[in-house]
């Protein structure tokens, strides 16, 4: 049987030197390592085999497996090597060719406007405060001289979360971010109740107002609140301020420009604009031929704001102002409808 083993394995190799494609390597498999080869023939006869027999014969066999299963790989192997090569000189590739370039990952337009604002604004001495986005009516309007049943409410539809057995007092989806003028002027007094530090700061965050979504309204949008609070601030502080910031996000030559509006938190209270930076003030579809673009409210804080936050209006003033970081978002990058920025359309956003 040592002697069929020999043969087995000697005419296993020869065969397998002629085979010159992979389905002549498998009918080579078939025959020479199948059910039916000559090697497993010897296996299927081992049990007529002596006890001094088995040992020898039973380690030959195994030696011959392994080397027809070697060869087999081996020549598996260069097969595949030898395909490959004549594809890459079918194919003709040229090498001095420039590389894909890898698709890179962007910041959001909002994110870039949004830390454009910071930036800005830190530059002018304001630190970024962050209040939470779930909020009681108390901190929602209450505090902010909205009181119950006042008309202006109405200016703002509301997203209820929790309204049911909580009286005049539910839990709402903050509608702008101005309640977190009262959490950062209340946090700030209690460190120092008889005198308190001034306050100058920006509120970024998410809004919710339930609106019909249109191209130019959706139901969830950034804001950018500002808020200062210190003795003798006026309102040419405001503009002052509101003129700088202008300047530096839209160019040197930028104008703005002051109208009289009403918000219940702020007295005197004003819309502002800056001058459209598209057409310069001649007029065009973006501006609606008024050659401006408003950009947010402000005005000087209301006395009651104040001393629910903790300062004495007597003693202590202040300014806030409210901006769209959207809306600049959209105006600068002739963005026409503002449902873009949360589709997550990769179309759009590649743009930026």
């Amino acid at each position: 049987m040592l002697d069929q083993l020999k043969i087995v394995e000697d005419e296993g190799l020869k065969a397998l030197e002629s085979v010159q494609d992979e389905a002549g390597l498998e009918a080579w498999r078939v025959a020479h390592l199948g059910r039916s080869s000559g090697l497993m023939q010897v296996f299927a006869k081992f049990g007529q085999l002596s006890k001094e027999e088995k040992p020898a014969v039973g380690q030959r066999a195994n030696e011959v497996k392994k080397a027809l299963e070697s060869g087999f790989e081996a020549k598996f192997a260069g097969l595949r090597q030898a395909a490959l090569k004549r594809s890459l000189e079918q194919e003709q590739l040229d090498v001095t060719l420039p590389g894909r370039r890898l698709p890179l990952g962007r910041l959001h337009p909002d994110t870039q406007t949004m830390r454009e604002l910071y930036s800005i604004f830190g530059e002018m001495g304001f630190q970024v405060f962050r209040s939470r986005e779930v909020e009681t009516d108390e901190y929602n309007f209450q505090l902010l001289n909205f009181q119950i049943g006042h008309p202006a409410r109405d200016m703002q539809d509301t997203y209820f979360v929790e309204a049911g057995e909580r009286g005049d007092n539910p839990i709402v989806l903050r509608t702008h971010t101005s309640p977190g003028q009262i959490h950062a002027m209340r946090w700030i007094t209690a460190m120092n109740p008889e005198n308190p530090a001034p306050v100058r700061i920006v509120l970024p965050g998410m809004c919710y107002r339930y609106e019909q979504v249109t191209n130019r309204h959706e139901t969830q949008f950034d804001q950018l609140e500002g808020l200062a609070v210190g003795p003798g601030i006026t309102f040419s502080d405001l503009k002052g301020t509101l003129a700088n910031f202008a300047r530096r996000m839209f160019g040197q030559n930028t104008r703005t420009r002051f109208r009289a509006s009403y918000f219940p938190f702020t007295e005197p209270s004003a819309e502002f604009d800056v001058e459209c930076f598209l057409c310069g003030g001649a007029g065009c579809a973006v501006c609606k031929g008024s050659g401006w673009l408003e950009i947010g409210g402000c005005g000087m804080v209301h006395p009651v704001v104040l001393r629910n936050g903790g300062y004495d209006p007597l003693r202590y003033s202040g300014f806030a102002f409210g901006l769209g970081p959207q809306r600049m978002a959209m105006l600068r990058h002739h963005i026409d409808d503002i449902r873009y920025f949360w589709q997550n359309d990769l179309r759009f956003l590649e743009q930026f």
